[in-house]
């Protein structure tokens, strides 16, 4: 068996200070915590989706505030386990905060949520306004 030693070229801490892409806009360190989001149109509403597996609907708090939808969540969690002499602890943390800027045609007083199977659902209905219109026939006259 042969050791391997990876070299990691002059001053390692310094590339990954400087070079690391997060110095050059946040990808390097991005925030593995949010979650995944569909966004759908269709012709009289917008259905927004969150997957979040795993939590209660009481976790998630939800404002609609100057066209903007804020969803956030905040979970913590202690488990602790004595066995034969020996105590183990373990803290669990996980919480996100999402905005969305929603479009003037959205009806914000008829948004309605709802959480199941994991997947977080918003239904932003549109205004009277922005949803289609009939076809409507002309008459040619005279």
């Amino acid at each position: 068996m042969t050791l391997v030693r990876k070299h990691t070229g002059l001053f390692p801490s310094f590339w990954n200070d400087v070079m690391m892409p997060d110095w050059f806009g946040g990808v390097d360190r991005y925030n593995q915590n949010l979650p995944a989001v569909n966004i759908r149109e269709g012709e009289t509403d917008f259905t927004l989706e969150l997957a979040i597996p795993g939590q209660k609907k009481e976790d998630f708090n939800i404002e609609v505030e100057d066209n903007v939808l804020t969803i956030s969540m905040e979970h913590k969690e202690e488990k602790q386990e004595d066995e034969k002499g020996y105590t183990r602890r373990e803290f669990w943390y996980s919480n996100f905060k999402r905005a969305f800027t929603l479009p003037e045609s959205v009806n914000e007083e008829a948004i309605e949520a709802n959480y199941e199977d994991g997947i977080l659902r918003f239904t932003l209905p549109k205004k009277e306004e922005a949803l289609p219109k009939p076809k409507r026939l002309i008459e040619i006259g005279k």
